[in-house]
């Protein structure tokens, strides 16, 4: 998931979706040693440590903190809310030239 559409997302997703989406994530992940995508220096591990710990299920949370939740473990989310594939326009030739030494 892009950076953009996390940060749209998480003005409008609530705290309970976002749990669903954890508990998801939970049951899914095999792997926790994979390097995290809003981090790329720890695992998914270490990130959800730190996402789970700061996130306030009752509260309010800040923008930010809902977009990296988002960002990593968007995949886990419901169908109508994850971000749709981009069409690739078909059809189109690039142009080519032979390269002139």
């Amino acid at each position: 998931m892009n950076r953009k559409y996390a940060k749209e997302l998480a003005e409008t997703i609530t705290n309970a979706e976002i749990a669903d989406m954890f508990d998801n994530a939970k049951k899914s992940i095999t792997d926790w040693e994979q390097t995290a995508i809003v981090n790329k220096g720890i695992t998914k591990g270490a990130v959800w440590n730190i996402l789970t710990r700061g996130f306030n299920r009752v509260g309010d949370n800040h923008v930010l903190v809902k977009t990296n939740i988002v960002r990593e473990f968007g995949d886990y989310l419901p169908e109508h809310l994850k971000q749709k594939p981009k069409q690739k326009v078909a059809g189109i030739k690039p142009v080519h030239q032979e390269p002139v030494f």
